[in-house]
C-alpha cells in the first residue's frame, strides 16, 4: 500500500472518530510519523501506530474528565 492510501486511510478513520479522539490521532500520528521517519524510514508505520495511541489517550483523558466531573457533581450534591 503506498504512503499516499495509507494517509488517506488515517484520515478517513480519524474523520470518523469524535473530535476529542480524532484530535488525538492525527496528533499521535503527526508525532509517530516523524519518529518513524528518524527511525530507519517508517513513517507510514509510526504514524499509524501514533495515530492508535493517540486516539486511546484522548478516550482515556476524556473518561478521567467525565469521572472528575461525576465525582465533583456528587460531593457538592452531597452537602
Amino acid at each position: 500500500m503506498s504512503k499516499s492510501r495509507i494517509a488517506v486511510v488515517i484520515l478517513v478513520v480519524a474523520g470518523l472518530m469524535g473530535s476529542t479522539a480524532q484530535a488525538g490521532c492525527l496528533k499521535g500520528a503527526v508525532v509517530g510519523g516523524i519518529a518513524g521517519h528518524f527511525a530507519h524510514h517508517h513513517a507510514v508505520l509510526g504514524a499509524i501506530a501514533g495515530c492508535a495511541v493517540g486516539h486511546h489517550m484522548a478516550v482515556e483523558r476524556k473518561r478521567r474528565e467525565r469521572e472528575q466531573a461525576r465525582l465533583q457533581q456528587q460531593s457538592h450534591s452531597g452537602h
